[in-house]
Order: structure tokens, then C-alpha cells, then sequence
């Protein structure tokens, strides 16, 4: 692939991933966050349905398959999601993206743990400086919010839905799974604003053309390119780009929202941000890997 051409899809992809961080908080001056997230994967879902319907894709036969999916969609739309856009009540969309960005890291301790995947010494490097920004990012706060937890949490749920994907996901067209799991995670986010929240949606133009954006750029359009750049090139080298999506998250923060982020917070980030392109950085001859198999913002 043109290394040009190349350059524009991931920036195009991560700067879509991380601007939703700050298009969304914008978004819950007109919505209750549940619903938002709620109606802006349900579209999206469903968009993707009907070009999955349309193009004549292969579909699971079978209700044990179907569960499959909506567990993923538990967990890789429905908790991640509601996770962050709870936590944008309390905190900043830079502090968000960065704590749900840290998922690559905590998909290599899961998958230690519970499938006995194994590592190179450079991807646990990168474990470590990744979560001594963590730390720096923590221990800098006097009183951790509730969206700082929540916000950590989104990155638990994402781990937890790459290592089922990985060890599901080959049975399904990859287009299929990502349209399904997306509907049914919106499905359950709708529930979930029902039992948790009074929610609300304010009909005017601002608040449409945000939930529009989140569901067909910041959604559907940001899948397919991600898909494509994973699918064209190595699967490994190209998830090590993700760690570009938190440092727009934080751009776009600063932009949109005038946030600002203490000493701490850009100390914090950076070890971060090397910890996750460590943690993605594998080698060619190697063929386990665990890269993130989908990404939401």
C-alpha cells in the first residue's frame, strides 16, 4: 500500500476514534449519555446491517452463534460505550480516551491469565511503562472521580471483548460480527438508559448532526477504514497506530472543549502512549497475536 495513502487512512481512522470523546461530551449537553450511546450504535448497527444484508454477506445459522455475538456486543459496544460516555460527566474527554486506551495492555495481562497466550519481552515492556502512566495518571489526583473508574473500566470491558472476539471471532464473516455486535450492544444500551438514568433527547439541529456523526463517521465509516488498513497490512505493525487515537481524543478536548490537562496528565500520557505501541509491536516471524480486533471511540 502507497505509504501516502497509507498515512491518511490511520489518521483519518484514529482521528475519528479519539474525536468521539469530545463530539460525545458536547453531545450530552442535548442527551442523557445511555441514550446517546444508545441511539448512535443502534443506527449504526443497523446501517451496517442492511450493506451486510445487502451485499449478500454469510450470516451465523444457528441461536448458539447469534448469543455469541450479542455477548460480544455486551461487552465490545454495550460496556465500553456506556462506560466512557458516563464518565464524560465527570471528567475530562482527554482523561477518557486515554484510560480507554489502555485496553492493549490489559489484553496482554487477560490473555496471560485466562487463554495462556504468550508474549514477547518487548510487549511486556510495554505493559509496564503503559501502566506506570497509569499510575502517574492516578496518583496525581487528590480524590479519584467515578469517572475516572469508569473510565478504566471501559478499557477492562474492551480487553475482555478483544479476547472473546479472538477466540470466537473466526467463526463469522468479520463484517457480519461487527454490525451485530454493534445493534445488539446498542439494544442493551437502551435498556440500560431505562434502568439507570432518566433519559432525555433534545431534537435540534446541533444534537442531530452529533448523533448522525457518531453513527456514520465516528461508527461505520471508522470501522470500514480500520478494517481495511488491517486487512491490506500487518495486522500487528497497524494496531501499534492505535496509540494515535488518545492523543486526538486529547487534541480534540483542547479544541472543542478549551479542556486542560495538569503536568501530570501529559507526563501520565506519554508513558502511556509508548507503553501501547510496545504492547502492539510484534515481531514478523511471530504469528500469536492478540491485537485489538475492534476499536470504538
Amino acid at each position: 500500500m502507497n505509504k501516502v495513502y497509507l498515512g491518511i487512512l490511520v489518521i483519518l481512522t484514529t482521528s475519528l476514534m479519539g474525536s468521539a470523546f469530545a463530539i460525545g461530551k458536547i453531545g450530552l449537553l442535548y442527551a442523557s449519555p445511555l441514550l446517546l450511546v444508545a441511539l448512535r450504535f443502534t443506527l449504526a448497527g443497523i446501517i451496517m446491517a442492511i450493506i451486510v444484508f445487502i451485499t449478500k454477506q454469510s450470516h451465523p445459522k444457528t441461536y448458539k452463534d447469534w448469543l455469541k455475538i450479542f455477548i460480544i456486543g455486551l461487552f465490545q459496544t454495550a460496556g465500553v460505550m456506556g462506560c466512557i460516555f458516563v464518565s464524560l460527566r465527570t471528567i475530562t474527554a482527554g482523561e477518557s480516551s486515554i484510560l480507554t486506551f489502555i485496553n492493549p495492555l490489559l489484553v496482554i495481562l487477560f490473555g496471560t491469565f485466562f487463554l495462556k497466550l504468550r508474549y514477547q519481552a518487548l510487549q511486556w515492556i510495554g505493559v509496564v511503562v503503559g501502566f506506570i502512566g497509569v499510575f502517574i495518571t492516578f496518583g496525581a489526583h487528590v480524590e479519584l472521580k467515578v469517572g475516572t473508574l469508569l473510565g478504566f473500566l471501559s478499557a477492562v470491558s474492551w480487553a475482555i471483548g478483544t479476547l472473546i472476539i479472538k477466540t470466537w471471532g473466526n467463526s463469522y464473516n468479520v463484517w457480519v460480527l461487527t454490525a451485530y455486535q454493534m445493534l445488539f450492544g446498542g439494544i442493551i444500551l437502551f435498556g440500560s438508559s431505562l434502568l439507570f438514568e432518566k433519559p432525555f433527547f433534545e431534537i435540534v439541529p446541533l444534537s442531530i448532526f452529533i448523533l448522525l456523526w457518531l453513527a456514520i463517521m465516528a461508527s461505520v465509516v471508522q470501522f470500514a477504514v480500520w478494517f481495511y488498513l488491517l486487512q491490506k497490512g500487518d495486522p500487528g505493525k497497524t494496531s501499534a497506530f492505535l496509540f494515535l487515537a488518545p492523543l486526538f481524543g486529547v487534541l480534540s478536548g483542547w479544541i472543542l472543549l478549551d479542556e486542560k490537562i495538569e503536568w501530570f496528565g501529559y507526563v501520565g500520557g506519554i508513558f502511556i502512549f509508548i507503553g501501547i505501541f510496545l504492547a502492539n509491536w510484534t515481531n514478523k516471524k511471530r504469528e500469536k497475536k492478540c491485537g485489538t480486533l475492534t476499536s470504538q471511540g
